[in-house]
């Protein structure tokens, strides 16, 4: 492999450099994912609350969960961070081999915040060398790094063996409430399905017989309102607020709010 410049990955490994403060947006956590900050900071937040990683902190992201990050370089430096995911196949095959099941458990926090310990920067020390070779990607190699991530995590961190082995898939939950707690999300209509215990076709059934109206255009509209609120209330300038309610870039926001209330954002 290249040394790093963006972003590299080793399989199921992934490190990231950034030169420059990045804002990427919202994302889907597909899969838990076991994060070190190696320099700058990462600010996440799941609608329900923020979380800082500064250098040196530990984390875990849950799995099917919604967060918007921004990345943070320090001053004459790099952002650099390296997260480990594991995969439902890997986890279950971790489970049978060392008997783990998860028991029922409260903790519903999207980020999980890991007290520093030896074994695990020793562990995350080890991958670095990884990526400051040109080796092709070795998937026996990738696989016993994911089972000493596993067995070093749940070593420092037993509780957690009740979020990793939790194999169930989001249940039916009401539509409403979740909507209107994550629609600055920015993610597929077929997420928002998943994330709510429904099919697609079932979720856009049961959106618009709650709603009245499709989706995509709730979501627009809801969006707008948002971006209205804290234009007009909060102060903030157009090009603060379109990543924050959900759109993908100020041109296409500037359209659909001009055409919603008549006048461009900036003007409000």
């Amino acid at each position: 492999m290249t040394n790093p410049v963006q972003g590299s990955e080793l399989s199921q490994i992934v490190y990231s450099c950034y030169h420059a403060r990045s804002r990427e947006g919202e994302q889907f956590v597909e899969e838990h994912a076991f994060s070190f900050q190696i320099a700058g900071s990462l600010v996440l937040n799941d609608g329900r609350g923020e979380y800082i990683s500064n250098e040196g902190d530990f984390r875990l992201s849950r799995r099917n969960s919604l967060i918007k990050f921004n990345k943070y370089p320090p001053e004459n430096g790099d952002f650099k961070s390296i997260s480990i995911f594991f995969d439902q196949q890997t986890l279950r095959n971790f489970s049978i081999e060392y008997g783990y099941t998860a028991a029922p458990h409260q903790n519903h926090a999207s980020v999980i915040e890991l007290r520093p310990d030896k074994l695990l920067k020793s562990y995350i020390l080890s991958l670095i060398p990884y990526y400051e070779t040109n080796q092709p990607d070795n998937p026996d190699l990738v696989s016993l790094k994911l089972r000493e991530a596993l067995l070093i995590l749940l070593q420092t961190n037993p509780e957690l063996k009740d979020i990793l082995f939790d194999f169930s898939e989001p249940g039916k939950i009401d539509l409403e409430g979740f909507m209107n707690q994550n629609f600055h999300f920015n993610v597929q209509l077929k997420r928002f399905a998943y994330l709510t215990g429904r099919s697609l076709a079932t979720f856009k059934r049961d959106f618009e017989k709650i709603f009245h109206i499709s989706p995509s255009r709730w979501l627009v509209q809801r969006r707008l309102e948002e971006a209205y609120y804290l234009i007009r209330e909060k102060g903030k300038a157009p090009s603060e607020v379109y990543l924050e309610i959900g759109f993908e870039d100020l041109s296409h926001f500037s359209y659909a709010f001009k055409k919603a209330y008549g006048v461009a954002p900036s003007r409000i």
